[in-house]
């Protein structure tokens, strides 16, 4: 299994509007090959900010998915409209996951 964390760097008062524009990408992700699980992680704290977590197959997996041409397509509004984004910039973690219930 490979685990990746997204951290996005959003100021309190862009957060619903991130949260939303996820929620529409959890049902896709279920379609992607490899994707086990999908989950935006809304922080507890101001503080903290939002992490998307993502659960694969394989690093393999991971890889053909931000290398494909729907990975370019979801993600392309975004690249658009940087001046419209709340997202200020953001962090990835990729993990192996050599034990895990």
């Amino acid at each position: 299994m490979y685990v990746v964390m997204n951290e996005l760097h959003v100021p309190p008062e862009g957060r619903e509007n991130v949260a939303a524009r996820f929620s529409e990408s959890a049902e896709k992700m279920k379609e992607v090959p490899g994707c086990l699980d999908f989950m935006f992680l809304q922080p507890g704290e101001e503080s903290n900010y939002p992490v998307v977590l993502t659960k694969w197959e394989s690093q393999e997996d991971y890889h053909n998915w931000i290398n494909s041409d729907a990975f370019k397509k979801a993600h392309k509004p975004r690249k658009e409209n940087l001046d419209k984004s709340p997202t200020q910039s953001n962090k990835i973690y990729e993990y192996f996951v050599p034990h895990h219930l």
